[in-house]
């Protein structure tokens, strides 16, 4: 591998024999080297190859400035994240991951705290990301020392979530979840319920609810002419459960500004019956 760029002592931006740019990391990899020189892979500590050009140059100006610890941190949260879940992230998750380990260890140093307002939500709505959250916590108090609180755990949860609905900004997450926060609300009470948030039909509800509000925050509306007629068939079935779809309706008309179209409502109604069901036997 020849060096491409130097970063700064430990990091560098090579290309190896494809003519692939990568960006590699080991301590002291860049003392006393010129751009052109060979680097060994045996001084290599932790390689990172981002397809995305975007995403290459700023996980770039990221790492400059980032101790090589919390990029090391990040980077095994990343890969435990991969691991666990078993699903493709994003490569922007590099940089929002990372840029979230640093400063959130430096601010527990300097005594301040970020309150996670949804914190309760986000163990609910992403058990899995949110376990992954805790995990991440204990690494980064054996290896620093820092001992964060729990509103970390779910921040963390929200940046893997994130990165697997190929999303690049953590202000849409914080929207998404408060709409699926609100719907579920707004079922529980129509139908005096709680959920059994560990049975498969919580979990398909919550899934699609999770696609739904993210069309919702991003303004898009789901249309599929070819079910009207199912519609009304569903409207008449399960009358109940569409009423509860027209106050989430109403709801949503009210304070985002947004209609729910047709197919929503269908697939809402579908996904709410087949949940209220469940939990009522």
């Amino acid at each position: 591998m020849r060096i491409f760029k130097i970063l700064n002592n430990n990091v560098a931006v090579v290309r190896d024999g494809k003519g692939q740019e990568k960006i590699v990391m080991g301590k002291g990899i860049c003392f006393k080297r010129k751009v052109g020189e060979e680097i060994s892979e045996e001084v290599v500590d932790k390689t990172f190859f981002l397809k995305t050009s975007e995403a290459n140059s700023k996980f770039q100006m990221l790492i400059q400035d980032v101790p090589m610890e919390h990029i090391i941190l990040g980077e095994e949260i990343i890969s435990e994240a991969r691991t666990r879940l078993k699903k493709k992230l994003n490569d922007m998750i590099y940089i929002s991951l990372i840029d979230h380990v640093h400063t959130s260890i430096v601010r527990c140093q300097e005594g301040v705290f970020v309150k996670n307002v949804l914190l309760w939500d986000i163990r609910r709505f992403y058990k899995e990301e949110f376990q992954i959250g805790l995990w991440a916590l204990e690494r980064i108090w054996e290896v620093c020392q820092v001992r964060l609180p729990e509103d970390e755990a779910g921040f963390i949860a929200l940046h893997i979530a994130n990165a697997q609905m190929d999303e690049q900004v953590m202000h849409d997450m914080y929207e998404i979840t408060r709409v699926m926060q609100e719907v579920v609300n707004i079922v529980k009470y129509f139908f005096k319920v709680e959920f059994d948030e560990d049975d498969v039909y919580y979990y398909r509800f919550i899934t699609h609810l999770r696609f739904f509000a993210k069309r919702l925050v991003e303004k898009k509306i789901y249309r599929d002419e070819e079910n009207d007629d199912l519609l009304d068939v569903i409207k008449e079935k399960y009358q109940n459960t569409y009423h509860c779809v027209e106050k989430i309706t109403q709801f949503i008309r009210k304070k985002y500004h947004y209609d729910l179209s047709k197919e929503e409502q269908l697939y809402l109604t579908i996904h709410i019956e087949r949940v209220i069901m469940k939990t009522k036997k």
